[in-house]
């Protein structure tokens, strides 16, 4: 016969890659848990953690089972709860601690706000900044929702797309870099702004430009996105933004100081932008309801909105 408590054992020991963490999860003595790793071991005929340092890594088997474990877990608990009541979403009297970027918020907060106003006017939503990608919060329960991108957080987190972004240029109307083509060339010439809350003064675009023997100048590091548009709105440098950042509505019409947004001359990846959630928030109904809306109204706004672009 199969011990399911098993099942709840692994799903906790691969997600906290540590026996003492996965023991604090599900309030076991660190002696305990050990023993059920032992049987785990046996059970799956593979060392699942082994030492590594001072820590523990998974094995290649014990990555392949981590999300089908998370998976079969997260279905276990469900038929084993009582169905949830039926949620009255105009009624219901909660807040929502969400935590995103200052580049997502100048985006989208107005958004999100109407939405969930329009059909839930008593609940409240607390917007917390994101200094790290540190998933403590969510893991402590400070955090009901994380916007960001998935698997840079922690590994037992659910996660959900939003939307894809990618990275772009952007300068004030009239800059010299807008007179021709926009080559790595010109481009690398050009003065830079950086957005890093960590100080970072490199990243994709200039391991592409490295790779064609070519570095940016990099003038100045500011913190966020909306300090990097400010920044070049008022100078001849160059912002590296998410085309999110440029997108408007039909009812945001076009301003003589706005930024223009170009295609970058170098190949760099996407980026995936996603709800992420702890485990523990899975069945909760006003949770679902709070993530559907989010997503849906971040969606729409993408779908209904257009960047200002230069083409060269």
């Amino acid at each position: 016969m199969i011990d399911m408590n098993l099942l709840v054992a692994l799903d906790a020991l691969l997600a906290e890659g540590s026996v003492t963490g996965a023991a604090r999860r599900l309030g076991l003595s660190s002696s305990a848990m050990s023993r059920t790793l032992t049987r785990l071991r046996a059970a799956t005929g593979d060392p699942l953690l082994v030492r590594a340092g001072r820590g523990l890594v998974p094995t290649p088997h014990a990555r392949d089972l981590r999300d089908k474990v998370r998976h079969l877990t997260h279905e276990a608990r469900a038929v084993l709860s009582p169905p949830a009541a039926a949620l009255d979403i105009a009624a219901l009297e909660q807040t929502f601690t969400l935590r995103a970027g200052e580049g997502f918020l100048a985006r989208f907060l107005p958004v999100l706000v109407k939405a969930i106003r329009e059909a839930a006017p008593n609940v409240r939503l607390c917007f917390t900044p994101k200094p790290s990608k540190d998933a403590r919060p969510l893991r402590e329960g400070a955090v009901d929702l994380d916007i960001g991108v998935a698997g840079e957080s922690g590994p037992e987190l659910r996660s959900r797309f939003l939307f894809r972004d990618r990275v772009i240029g952007a300068v004030r109307p009239g800059h010299p870099l807008l007179t021709g083509p926009i080559t790595p060339e010109s481009y690398a010439a050009c003065g830079h702004v950086v957005a890093s809350r960590r100080g970072a003064q490199s990243g994709p675009v200039d391991q592409a430009l490295a790779a064609l023997g070519l570095s940016r100048k990099i003038v100045a590091i500011v913190p966020g996105f909306p300090d990097a548009m400010r920044l070049a709105r008022q100078s001849d440098l160059v912002a590296l933004v998410p085309s999110s950042c440029l997108i408007r509505t039909a009812e945001e019409p076009a301003r003589p100081d706005d930024l223009l947004g170009f295609a970058l001359p170098v190949e760099t990846p996407d980026v995936v932008v996603s709800l992420m959630w702890h485990p523990r928030l899975d069945a909760d109904p006003a949770q679902r309801w709070l993530r559907d809306t989010v997503q849906a109204a971040c969606l729409d706004h993408m779908r209904g909105a257009g960047t200002r672009m230069h083409v060269a």
